[in-house]
């Protein structure tokens, strides 16, 4: 049920480890066909063919496309003019530098964000690759190898340009589930707003008709009309940190249990097991409002994407509370158990952004989401929320 990456990690290491071996016979295959008596330039370009290789492979925290595109360009124009000017002996260029320099080439394009820095550095590779040839002298012969490695170039920019295309649709589309889920959460907390100042206005008048008739009424009036302030200003204040980044009743814990039970109820049937565990803390917890509908999407959310990735697997929804220094966490948990047979295609497809709103939704009332898969094979998604103290003399 991995939806908010396009390769498992298990599958990206394999993919890494096929390059890494692929480049590692590239490279013994230049070393076999390398004269080691033909100092110093064979054995330096030897050593900037691999030096190349890494610097493709280097994970994505180290040095930039661009610092990483311009290295490799220049140093291996440099070693080009150098063979042209001071060892004009025939030499096969490597093959390890050349694929090094085209998967350099299809990342700068791919990745490098200024328009105009990504052409200049790609046309730098580019020249760079085509130029290779020319280290084995200017017949007419070298000069074909070029005109073809034009064709590989072509390719290299072809497939980074389609990469770009790829990443920037994705980007826009999380752009867009980012956008729905702040405009759904606003109109939430409109409500909620609505609903608070409602109930201010009721006890401030309430407190206005037994001032003179029953005084000793008036100060817990007061008090709910202070609690209710205070938690109208939170949701405005989440309101406008919504907006600002780019229809329902507030409900009881009872009424969400309640829901939440109906929900996972509703999962059940069909050779499929689904049970709700409330831990009994949680029963006594006060949340607000926009928290409360948050922790219904979450499990709703991680419902659908358990039927859709893995179809049959048993779910275990439970509800906990975790004690913290800075404040109490309800700590909710969805687990599916690995499916008896999974699916090649799950129901819509691969590659949804449901977890990206989710999330989005989740941290705009001050929580916090995970997800990842078990050790068992299963899914696991937990969300944290943050609750509201209790109230003397609440039954929460």
């Amino acid at each position: 049920m991995e939806l908010d990456t396009p390769l498992s990690p298990r599958l990206r290491r394999s993919l890494t480890g096929l390059l890494v071996g692929c480049m590692a016979v590239l490279w013994l295959l230049d070393l076999v066909s390398t004269d080691p008596g033909d100092w110093p330039f064979r054995p330096v370009l030897l050593a900037f063919g691999l030096l190349t290789a890494v610097v493709l492979l280097l994970p994505d925290r180290g040095p930039g496309p661009e610092l990483r595109a311009g290295a490799t360009a220049a140093g291996s124009l440099v070693l080009t003019v150098w063979h042209l000017v001071f060892a004009p002996q025939e030499y096969a260029w490597g093959m390890l530098e050349t694929v090094a320099l085209l998967g350099l080439l299809a990342r700068a394009t791919r990745r490098i964000g200024r328009p105009a820095t990504a052409v200049a550095l790609s046309a730098a590779l580019g020249v760079a690759v085509i130029s290779l040839p020319l280290r084995t002298g200017t017949s007419v012969e070298e000069l074909s190898s070029s005109f073809l490695l034009t064709f590989a170039v072509g390719a290299a920019v072809g497939l980074g340009c389609y990469l770009r295309l790829l990443d920037a649709r994705r980007a826009r589309a999380v752009d867009a589930v980012r956008q729905n889920e702040r405009m759904e959460l606003a109109r939430d907390l409109h409500d909620f707003v609505a609903h608070h100042v409602t109930g201010i206005i009721v006890h401030a008048n309430a407190a206005l008709t037994v001032q003179e008739t029953s005084p000793e009424q008036v100060k817990p009036l007061l008090e709910g009309i202070s609690r209710a302030g205070g938690e109208t200003l939170d949701s405005m204040r989440r309101l406008v940190r919504v907006l600002r980044e780019e229809d329902h009743h507030g409900a009881r814990p009872a009424e969400i249990l309640t829901e939440l039970d109906r929900l996972v109820s509703a999962f059940s049937g069909d050779g499929t097991e689904a049970r709700l565990d409330v831990a009994d803390p949680v029963r006594a917890v006060r949340l607000v409002p926009e928290v409360e509908t948050s922790v219904h999407r979450v499990v709703q959310e991680a419902l659908t994407n358990v039927r859709r990735h893995a179809p049959g697997a048993d779910v275990a929804v439970r509800l906990g509370l975790d004690r913290r220094t800075g404040g109490d966490l309800l700590r909710v948990e969805v687990r599916n158990a690995a499916p008896a047979a999974r699916s090649t295609a799950p129901v819509g497809g691969r590659g949804g952004f449901g977890l990206v709103g989710l999330r989005e939704r989740v941290e705009a009332v001050e929580g916090a989401l995970t997800s990842g898969r078990t050790p068992d094979g299963g899914w696991c998604v937990t969300a944290t929320f943050p609750v509201l103290e209790a109230v003397a003399g609440s039954p929460a």
